[in-house]
């Protein structure tokens, strides 16, 4: 059985991979998808584990060659997931966890309309301000920028199956690794994966 694509985005600072991380290193059947991008890596990130860095004329030839199953421009940069790792992963049942935008998402519905997906809300704006200079990495006018877009990236909201509110990261951990291990033991799933116990046709 092919496995289950998780999709999960958030706007800057809302804490979206910090979760991300801390559920991955729980959870050995979930694979993260390591999206291609023309930003320049920050400090203490790593080609190939945080994003697989590229220039963007290399992005641009891939894009051309039909390798990504999504793109998406952010804050100038772009990303892309690259289509044949995805269904490689899923092919081998394993599940898949997506980290990116809303533009990424909607893209991803259309091939994977039964993906799963979860938005990260920040518990307000003020918060999310607060976030974003502690990380001490953006100049004013790049918070402020990050903030008018996180305003456009919530907007979104409604596109998802899935809400949570990072008020408490516990909480937030909790929340996450719940959806992911639900969306397990869906009927159509279990019966699948046990045939014996569920002798019956399962109906979607």
């Amino acid at each position: 059985m092919k496995g289950i694509l998780f999709v999960v985005s958030a706007p800057s600072g809302a804490g979206k991979s910090s979760l991300i991380n801390a559920v991955l290193a729980e959870d050995g059947n979930l694979a993260l998808s390591i999206s291609h991008t023309t930003r320049a890596p920050r400090p203490g990130e790593r080609d190939g584990v945080e994003y697989h860095f590229v220039a963007a004329a290399a992005f641009q030839a891939m894009t051309e060659r039909g390798e990504f199953l999504e793109t998406a421009e952010v804050h100038g940069n772009r990303y892309g997931t690259a289509q044949k790792w995805i269904e490689k992963t899923l092919g081998q049942g394993r599940d898949v966890l997506l980290e990116i935008d809303w533009q990424g998402a909607r893209q991803v519905r259309k091939f994977y309309p039964d993906a799963v997906s979860a938005f990260i809300l920040p518990p307000s704006m003020a918060e999310l301000e607060r976030r974003l200079r502690a990380r001490g990495q953006d100049r004013d006018e790049v918070i402020r920028q990050r903030l008018a877009n996180a305003a456009e990236e919530m907007s979104h909201v409604a596109e998802f199956d899935y809400v949570i509110i990072n008020t408490d990261f516990e909480e937030a951990r909790r929340d996450l690794a719940a959806l992911v291990r639900a969306a397990r033991l869906t009927l159509i799933r279990q019966s699948a994966r046990h045939p014996e116990m569920l002798n019956f046709t399962a109906k979607a």
